[in-house]
Order: structure tokens, then sequence, then C-alpha cells
């Protein structure tokens, strides 16, 4: 509670009136509940300030109910009615007041709901008159309100006196203090003066006492300009000449927030402008400048409006030089502005002053910071002290302000301005994150949705707000080296990040471990790399002979498998070509394909291929000391001869259903089965088949598991899925104790 110049206020929190809160005014003679008429008739406002959080009354000196002691001392009695908990409970609210100020002969107050003149009991007249005449037309006999009459003037209208009770039936409050006459009215009907709306209060008082007559005009003007706003500034405006007997050249004037005049330093400091223009009077109030109270709402995105509580003090002088000081409430209010939140990629630094937020922000670069760290970092604010963050969804799953502290960083950042913002953090490697390989790009494509809740409090009205932001990283495809070896060909593969987004292909088939193991391939994989060795004579190699003839031969069948037939081959060695494929496994296209060509000079070898052919290449050299001629050798059916041979070594390459060829058949497999028969100088022209069981020979073979052929009779054609494994036997070891060769390869045909 608080005394001011010219008015009485109380001032409580809202968190304690609770919901409907009520004032009443008390007397001797009982209690008046203030409603918003009685309010204005009476000379008390009741205003309600959510930016400031207070329920406000302000009271007249001259209000209906007020203690008055000779204009002095003022009592002021009222019952704030509040409920809790569903009960309502009275508090008496008491204050005496004793202004320092004292009263101007004339004192017009200009209310938000009501307008109130009061005139000094002493009745001027005339400046012509003289003094002597002056005490003479003085009034020498007390003043009652049984005495007086009013006559209103109303333009257009005919003057017709009425009682004072009449007046009051109509809405005029008329009062006689110990030295002032006090006239109170609600606002009526505007006017306009030089374009600006006015009210104009114009009333005749008197009474008749025998052969004296007193008579008083009660005259006062209020500007009912509401302000606009321009260019970001709240305007309020006042005619210059508000009374045709004021004379304002010599005018005072201050202005101030609150009920408080402001010094002219303050008000220069706040940006606050007062100027004259066309005779008007001028008031111009940056929306944002301090003084004022914000509120945030929704609508159509969040917007927010500005108001402040203007208070105007002019002290005017007549042509009498009589004081007359007006005082002026105006609650001026911003139209609904938008209040665009600040959202940024990277940390607040400093003030945020402003700004907007874009709805997609593409980040090819980060900090070096969030490229170690692999972590979005996003910062939104500008946010109004009003509105809160409740919950944050990414890529449209929601998280709740909890939630997303505890899987999330989150960090609140408060400014000077009344304003804070929140800093997020979210892994580029989160589950919630969406990770997609960009092709145009060659990079890895990070995308995070995010829409931030906030509500505006204390409504709890939400508010959201997206943005996408894409992040790209260097993911280019790993690097695959090829090295040639005296078996096969290996393929090495260092480790990086994104090797997940690749996979390696042989053909169409994708390298596991189920594949290698099928085909005979060698895969080794470690924190370190991937490393492929593919022994010659499995699936997927390409042979050529040395000198550029095609060894082997690729086809498909009916049911399109790749067949691998090695054919045309020498003993001048040959070469073959391995291919592994990198593929993008979603769009399931060969981004590149890494191909490797390696000769081989192998003193023997066997082969077994899907089309039912063996191809064989043996090293006699242990066995030419005992007289073996290789270009003597033949197969079990003896017409069978090398398809090539030299001095040390003999090629044969023949189905599988000929040469003499036996089969077993087990329950898992099927075992082609042959020998090369060496006759020696010693058997020239004998029958190597039946004649000295000495005869050295080799058996070679070729297995194939049941589960992959399709076709194994001995006179049709011979189809399988995969190559055999194939055998080189010595029935009988050279002389000299040589090894036995025992190769055995295991492929899958791709």
């Amino acid at each position: 509670m608080e005394c001011r110049d010219r008015y009485f206020m109380i001032a409580i929190n809202l968190s304690f009136t609770g919901d409907d809160p009520q004032f009443e005014a008390t007397d001797e003679m009982g209690v008046y509940p203030i409603t918003k008429t009685y309010g204005a008739q009476h000379g008390y406002s009741v205003n309600i300030f959510p930016g400031r959080g207070i329920l406000e009354l302000r009271a007249s000196y001259f209000s209906s109910h007020t203690y008055n002691k000779k204009d002095e001392v003022f009592g002021f009695n009222f019952n704030l009615i509040v409920s809790h908990g569903g009960q309502w409970k009275a508090h008496p609210l008491n204050k005496t007041c004793t202004p320092d100020l004292s009263w101007a002969p004339k004192e017009i107050t200009c209310e938000v709901n009501y307008m109130e003149v009061s005139l000094k009991r002493e009745v001027t007249c005339p400046s012509e008159m003289q003094q002597a005449d002056r005490n003479g037309f003085r009034l020498n006999y007390p003043l009652t309100t049984e005495d007086l009459h009013m006559v209103l003037h109303t333009y257009g209208a005919k003057l017709k006196p009425m009682s004072l009770s009449d007046a009051f039936r109509q809405g005029y409050v008329f009062h006689v203090t110990y030295e002032r006459l006090v006239l109170r009215t609600a606002y009526g009907q505007v006017d306009s003066i030089n374009g600006v709306p006015v009210e104009v209060f114009r009333s005749t008082v008197y009474a008749r006492k025998g052969l004296v007559m007193f008579m008083v005009d009660l005259v006062a003007t209020c500007s009912m300009h509401e302000g606009t706003y321009e260019s970001g500034y709240l305007k309020w405006e006042t005619p210059e000449d508000v009374d045709p007997i004021i004379l304002l050249d010599d005018a005072l004037f201050a202005f101030g927030i609150d009920g408080e005049l402001l010094e002219k330093s303050l008000v220069e400091q706040r940006g606050y402008i007062v100027k004259m223009s066309n005779s008007i009077l001028q008031i111009r109030i940056p929306y944002n400048a301090e003084g004022g109270w914000r509120k945030s709402l929704v609508s159509d995105g969040l917007k927010e409006f500005y108001i402040f509580n203007l208070y105007v003090e002019q002290i005017l002088l007549d042509e009498d030089q009589i004081d007359a000081r007006l005082e002026l409430f105006r609650t001026l209010v911003t139209p609904l502005l938008p209040r665009p939140l600040l959202c940024v990629n990277g940390e607040s630094t400093g003030d945020v002053l402003g700004g907007s937020c874009s709805i997609e922000l593409k980040l090819v670069g980060f900090s070096e910071t969030m490229f170690e760290e692999r972590t979005f970092l996003v910062y939104l604010g500008d946010i109004p002290e009003d509105v809160a963050l409740v919950a944050v969804s990414l890529n449209g799953r929601e998280f709740s302000l909890q939630e997303i502290m505890i899987d999330f960083t989150v960090t609140a950042v408060a400014h000077t301005n009344n304003t804070h913002g929140y800093t997020l953090k979210v892994p580029f490697d989160h589950p919630v994150v969406i990770q997609q390989f960009s092709k145009h790009d060659n990079a890895m494509k990070y995308t995070v949705a995010i829409q931030f809740t906030l509500h505006v409090l204390p409504e709890k009205e939400p508010i959201y707000h997206q943005t996408a932001i894409v992040a790209l990283m260097d993911a280019s495809p790993p690097e695959v080296d090829a090295f040639c070896s005296d078996s096969g060909i290996r393929f090495t593969l260092e480790h990086r990040p994104f090797d997940h987004l690749w996979q390696i292909t042989i053909g169409s088939d994708l390298l596991s471990s189920e594949l290698a193991t099928r085909h005979g391939y060698i895969v080794t994989n470690d924190s370190q790399r991937l490393q492929l060795d593919v022994p010659l004579f499995t699936t997927g190699y390409k042979y050529n002979v040395r000198k550029g003839d095609p060894a082997n031969i690729i086809r498909l069948n009916k049911d399109h498998r790749r067949r691998v037939v090695l054919q045309n081959v020498t003993l001048k060695g040959f070469s073959g070509t391995f291919e592994v494929l990198l593929r993008d496994p979603e769009a399931s296209e060969v981004y590149r394909s890494i191909t490797k060509t390696c000769p081989f000079s192998l003193s023997q070898y066997i082969s077994c291929s899907t089309n039912g052919t063996m191809t064989v290449m043996v090293d006699l050299s242990p066995n030419i000391q005992n007289g073996v001629i290789p270009a003597r050798t033949h197969l079990l059916d003896r017409n069978c001869r090398p398809k090539d041979s030299d001095r040390t070594t003999v090629l044969f390459s023949f189905p599988l259903n000929s040469c003499g060829t036996t089969v077993k058949v087990d329950k898992e497999a099927v075992t082609y089965q042959n020998e090369i028969f060496l006759p020696s100088e010693s058997h020239k022209g004998g029958n190597s088949l039946e004649g000295s069981h000495d005869l050295q020979s080799v058996t070679i073979q070729c297995t194939y598991p049941l589960d992959g052929l399709h076709r194994f009779f001995w006179t049709y054609v011979f189809d399988s899925d995969t190559t055999g494994v194939g055998r080189i036997v010595y029935a009988k070891q050279p002389s000299h104790g040589m090894q036995s060769p025992n190769v055995r390869l295991r492929l899958k045909v791709v």
C-alpha cells in the first residue's frame, strides 16, 4: 500500500489473490463492492497486470468512501476478498495518507475508467473584476449539496437544470469537501480536437440563496488516444489546446510509468521522445523500452505484446494565473508482434538480441570440436522469460525435458536482456539420427529433424519450433588393395569408420564367413583390416594363357547360374583374374570394381570345373630318371593322351564321363577318379594296363558335394553349382621319396 501525490495505491501479488479477486470499500455506513461501474462512479480503478504479476487498486483522495479531514488527511478502508481452497476470505486493508503536495486550485484526473475535476470552493471571477468585488462575491454561508443544481453542456442539446440526485442517476457524482468541489463521471461520448479523440466534460453547478447566486463551471478535457504503433514505437497524443480558458504556452509537462514521474535524464536514457507537432503533443516510447512489460501468446506462431502504464502530468495556467493540474493514466498496448526465435548451429556467444531461425541449416563444415566429438550442436535462443522448453522431438521421437537431459546434453543459457536459450547436443551415432550415404557429395549424411516444444506461461499454451540439420562428413568408399601370391590373390582393406556403408561381394553374393567356408576363401578380419585370400582355382577366377588366348569361359545356363570352365590351357602358364565388388546395399548398385590379374606358373595343379571337366597338370621330374616318357602317358583309357607335354610335365583335360573315369557316390559327395599311367622305356610297346605290376601311375580325383549337383549321370550333361575338390595321388612313390601333392579347393561359383 502506498500514498502517492494524488491517489492511494494497493498492489497485491497475483500468486496470493488466486482467481477472481474482489475489492470492497468500507466506511461507517457499510460495505460497497467495487464493481466496474461502481468504481468508475466513485473514484476507484482496479487493474490486473499479468506481466508484472500484480493486482492494483487506485483510489482517488476524493473517492466516495474515503475519510477526509480538511482535505489534508485521508483514510482508506478496504477488504480484499480472495478464494483459497474453495473458501472465500476477506483481508482488511487500511491506510491513512497525508499528501505532501498541496492542492492546485483546479485538479483534473483522467483515470483509465473515469474523469474527475475538483475546484477550490473559493469562487474565481473574471480577471477584470477588482479584488474588492471578488471578496464581496465570496460565499458567506455554508454550501450543501441540497442547495446545488447542475446544468450539463452537451453539444446540440438544450440546457436543462437538474438536481444532483438526478445527475447521480445519470452517472455524475458530486462532492463538497472541506475546501473543494468535486465532480466525477465515467467516460461517455468521445469528441475530437485536431484529430485526437478526447472526452470533454462541461457542466455548471449553481445554487441560489436569497438574492445571492453561486455559480461555477466544472470543465475537464481528457485525451482518449489509445496509442498507435509505428516503426517500433508506441505513440500517444494529446491536443495542445484542451480548454479555451487555458493557455499552454507556459505549460509544464512531465510523464512517467506506473504512476511515477521520470527525470528528464532517465527519459532520454530509455529512448523516450517528447515533441510537439501541429499543436499535438506526442510521446513516443520504444516498444521494448525499460518501464513496460511484455507478454507472450500463441496466435499463428509465437507472438508478443508490450504494455506501458503511462502517467502524464501537466501544470497549466489560465488567464487569471491560477494553476490547473492535469493527471492522466493511460494503458498503451502494442499490437501482436512476431517473436522469432534464434536457432543457430553452435553455441551462443554473448547476449542474443534477436534473430530468426532457418528451417534448414545445411552444415557441410563443422568446427573442429564438432568433427572430433561427432556431435550436432544446436542453440535455440532469444526465448522470452515467460516461455519455457518442455520437450524435444528428434526425427519424430519425442523426449520430455527430463528424458532429453538424460539421453543428451541440454544446457540452459541466461542473458541480461531477460531472454534465455538452450544448447542441445546430439551425437551423430545416436540411434535417433538418420544416417545415409550421399553419392552426390561422396559423404556420410547425418540428418536430425528437431522440434522444440515450448510452453507460454502461465497458460501453458504450446508453441512448436522446427529445424532440420544436415551434417556431411567425408565417407568415400574404402580402398581395397590386391596382391599376387604363388597360390592365389590376396585382397586387403584397412578399416575406417564408414566401412559399414559398403558391402563386399563376389559377383552378386555377399562376402561372409559362410560363403568363404563353402568355397575355400580364407577371410581374416580384425580391428585393423579385412584380408581375403582367394586360392587359385576357386570360384570366381578368370584365366588366360600367357599369350592372351582365353583359357576360362564364363557362361550362364538357363537358370542363370554362373559356370566356370577351364579350357585352352597349355604348359606355358596362365594368368588368373579375380574381381571383388563394392556395393551400395540400399541401392544394390556396384560402386567400384577391384580387379586383380596375376600370372601363375605352377609345376602341377588340378581343376575340377563346374561343367564336369577335369584339367590336371602333373610334374614328372622325379620320374624322368626312371625312364618315364611324358608324351607316352595316358589315362585309364589309353586313348586319352596328354593335351600337351614337355620333357618333365604333362597336361590332361577331359570330361568326367570319359577316359575310363570311375564314379563313387556316398551320402554327401560323388567322386570321379582316373589315373595317369607313366610308361617307361622298359614298357615300350607293351600293354600298360595289363602289363607289369610295377608300372607307375598317378591317381587323379574330383569330388563334388551332392547338394550342389544337378546332373552327374555318366552319359548325360554334367551340371554343378560348385567346382569340385581335386586330388593328385601318386600310386607308387619315386625312388627319392617325393611327397604326393594333395590339393583341396572349395569354391562357391557366383
